[in-house]
């Protein structure tokens, strides 16, 4: 196909794929003339890679580079390569620690937390690094919460890798069904974006279901509701008060 074919299937302008060739994200068309060139579905495959990357995974042009490098590089086994993506994606926890006051990395709240990742990868048998991008930013979340006077939270971080441990096996389970390593890296980079956005959805409404059964087991399902988020709740009451449909408490409902 023709690099305007190659637009209207990828949906990126020609500009951009010029742009792209140029900074050797994209390899060049196959030339048939001394000005025109010959794509196939390769460098369709790649250009959506590159997309991903860049408005999934949020990364800079540098780091979509560093990632296509591992890819094309075949003595770079898939594990490492999946470990450069993600080593190079921005978790959202990453901006909790500037937010919340971070630490310096000498303190003793800091290394506290960095001895609690690291006692809990050894406790599980996880093969991974406290000093890890995803390490260091559970460390910091650790430490906010004892910061915001909820470091209660962080006995419940066996339930939480439990919960982790089964959502990693059918990530992988997903992953594992694509073939080529592109297809490899594109499902990683939108499960862990998007996928965590949709766990962060179920986890809400879970929450909901929960609160329900225990502060109101007496009400069917979907007869009550729970006001999320901090502040007060509509019907005057504290965060997290199951209400009826009117807004009223649920307890008070007729």
């Amino acid at each position: 196909m023709r690099i305007g074919e190659l637009s209207r299937r990828s949906g990126v302008p020609v500009p951009t794929i010029k742009y792209y060739v140029r900074e050797g994200l994209l390899p060049a068309g196959r030339l048939t003339s001394p000005n025109q060139a010959h794509y196939d579905e390769g460098h369709e495959r790649r250009l959506r890679l590159i997309r991903a990357l860049l408005d999934v995974g949020g990364l800079p042009i540098s780091a979509i580079a560093e990632v296509l490098g591992a890819i094309d590089d075949p003595g770079q086994p898939v594990h490492k390569v999946l470990g450069v993506v993600t080593a190079r994606m921005s978790p959202a926890e990453a901006e909790l620690g500037a937010d919340a006051g971070e630490p310096d990395a000498g303190e003793p709240e800091a290394v506290e937390a960095r001895d609690e990742v690291a006692a809990l990868l050894e406790r599980r048998g996880w093969r991974a690094e406290a000093d890890s991008p995803a390490g260091l930013s559970l460390a910091r979340v650790l430490t906010a919460l004892r910061r915001v006077g909820h470091g209660g939270l962080v006995e419940l971080l066996d339930a939480y890798a439990d919960a982790a441990e089964t959502v990693a096996r059918a990530d992988l389970d997903y992953v594992a069904k694509r073939v080529a390593r592109e297809d490899l890296v594109e499902s990683v980079v939108v499960g862990t974006v998007l996928g965590e956005a949709m766990f962060g959805a179920l986890r809400r409404l879970a929450h909901t279901d929960a609160s329900a059964r225990v502060y109101d087991p007496a009400e069917g399902p979907g007869a009550a509701t729970t006001v999320e988020g901090p502040g007060m709740a509509a019907s005057g009451e504290g965060p997290g008060v199951a209400t009826s449909g009117e807004g009223r408490p649920a307890a008070a409902a007729e």
